[in-house]
């Protein structure tokens, strides 16, 4: 209605008398009959746009011709009565309230449930393959990589605060064709990972009750879960879960540590006798080395999420202490837990690393680590959700998921981007080769060099060249740009190569079998 009156103002002929001014005595004085034409005028304009104001909200009221289009851009549903009209503002209202209840501590906690999970479980089996020297330094150079290139994340947000997701940095950075490429590669990405969720769902049922079913009725209730974890639709609410979350991972991982580290000093010889380097072993491969380092940098892919978190706080400014409470947080977890379960079990440590505590320790951790392995995956359900659904409803109040029409369409949605999660995990049936290729194809993107691009195309103040500083943050944004680059094309091959040897020594079961987990 609002843009209706507007333009249908901007029709009128509406002119106002400038002043006639004199150069040698200021401004001249208006006669009497001039005064009196101009006050004419004046009433006769304010008496139109009334009875204009007056015809549009007969219109809407529903007594006159309504308006071919709402204030919400629906051309389908128009406005019957003023109540319709009261109770979608009403709507709008609430939805606006409802997303932007964020703040840094709950974005801090939902960073942590999209983070500190999966990668968390495959560090130690990537140690073992680079060395623990090359492995502690892979830990904290790429923790403090992933912390900057946050940051760049948070400043952008905050100098384009319509950016709501990834993809619409992408348009930022490359148009229309840059909005739907990082578009897809941002549904990508989080329809992978909950599939990798749905897969460890799927091993840890598997494990827990010595495969008593078949794997893949196991992977269809590890779905079920996801669907129902994923079915709150704002992360505030996904936040409160975080704390289960959060309790979940780092019991598991105490549990592993501890177990790991008993039955190393009760073997023959003690911990002295386990085999572990402090170099790359011997005869390893060149996609090995990618592979594992490619487990690594996806241990860090919380900048992925991060518009879409950060679209939801009332208070966007405070996003550095979030980061810096996570990166901080993470590099430390995954140092030591890499660093400790590698000594402790040796070469032959597995991934995920819960697999290596022995029979009945593995069971109980777990049964622990249930809940982060679905609250975890959950999460990237709702902000692939988040961000379809937004799309989709743009210029309609059913975007806020607070009406009918909206609870039916998110519920939905979801349900499609579990199912298709679901039929990921069985078709690719195997842990760190699945996190290697998502980690090589997306997260080498939305980790490094499309943040290096952010910085060169949108935060940069003057050339590259101009002071110091801008010397400096060019040198590091142009390696973090090579850094991407490196893993996009290496990580890949190595990933891909060794999911061809292990099928090719038959060392992984079938895709969409019933196979037991060995």
């Amino acid at each position: 209605m609002a843009a209706m009156i507007g333009s249908n103002l901007s029709n009128l002929d509406v002119r106002v008398s400038k002043p006639t001014w004199s150069h040698s005595k200021g401004r001249s004085e208006e006669t009497p009959a001039e005064k009196s034409s101009k006050k004419g005028n004046r009433q006769s304009q304010e008496s139109a746009i009334l009875g204009m104001k007056q015809s549009q909200w007969t219109g809407v009221a529903g007594s006159s011709t309504p308006p071919p289009q709402t204030i919400f851009g629906e051309k389908k549903e128009q406005y019957k009565s003023e109540e319709d009209y009261m109770f979608e503002k009403q709507k709008l209202s609430e939805g606006e309230h409802k997303f932007h209840k964020l703040g840094w501590k709950k974005l801090t906690v939902c960073l942590i449930v999209e983070a500190i999970a999966l990668g968390s479980l495959s560090i130690p089996a990537a140690f073992a393959k680079v060395g623990m020297v090359a492995g502690v330094i892979l830990a904290i150079g790429i923790g403090l990589i992933a912390i900057y290139t946050s940051h760049i994340v948070g400043q952008v947000k905050l100098k384009y605060p319509h950016v709501s997701h990834y993809a619409d940095a992408g348009k930022l950075l490359m148009g229309r064709f840059g909005y739907e490429l990082v578009g897809a590669m941002f549904v990508m990405e989080l329809t992978l990972l909950v599939g990798s969720h749905c897969l460890t769902g799927a091993i840890a049922f598997l494990n827990i009750s010595n495969n008593a079913i078949c794997s893949l009725a196991f992977g269809v209730v590890s779905a079920v879960i996801l669907f129902l974890l994923a079915i709150p639709p704002t992360f505030s609410e996904v936040a409160v879960l975080g704390y289960i979350d959060c309790a979940s991972i780092l019991i598991a991982i105490l549990i592993t540590i501890i177990a790991t580290g008993i039955q190393g000093g009760n073997q023959v010889g003690g911990l002295a006798s386990v085999k572990w380097s402090a170099w790359p072993p011997a005869g390893i491969t060149f996609a090995d080395a990618m592979n594992a380092t490619t487990n690594i940098v996806f241990a860090y892919s919380f900048a992925i999420c991060q518009f879409s978190f950060m679209d939801e706080m009332h208070t966007p400014e405070d996003y550095h202490k979030a980061i810096w409470s996570l990166g901080l947080i993470e590099i430390f977890i995954y140092t030591v837990t890499g660093a400790l379960i590698y000594a402790f079990v040796g070469l032959d440590v597995q991934s995920p690393a819960l697999l290596s505590a022995g029979v009945t320790v593995s069971k109980i951790a777990f049964g622990i680590a249930l809940p982060v392995i679905f609250i975890s995956g959950s999460i990237n359900t709702v902000v692939v959700g988040r961000y379809i659904h937004g799309r989709i409803y743009k210029n309609s109040v059913i975007k806020y998921i607070n009406t009918k029409m909206g609870w039916i369409t998110w519920l939905a949605l979801i349900a499609v981007i579990t199912v298709i999660a679901w039929i990921v995990a069985e078709a690719i049936p195997f842990f760190s080769d699945l996190l290697g290729i998502m980690s090589a194809l997306f997260v080498s993107g939305f980790t490094f060099y499309l943040p290096a691009m952010m910085w060169f195309m949108l935060l940069k103040e003057g050339a590259w060249n101009a002071n110091t500083k801008n010397i400096c943050l060019s040198i590091v944004n142009g390696i973090i740009f090579l850094i991407g680059m490196i893993l996009l094309g290496c990580g890949f091959y190595g990933s891909v190569q060794d999911i061809i040897d292990q099928y090719g020594a038959h060392s992984v079961r079938s895709a969409f079998t019933c196979a037991p987990l060995e």
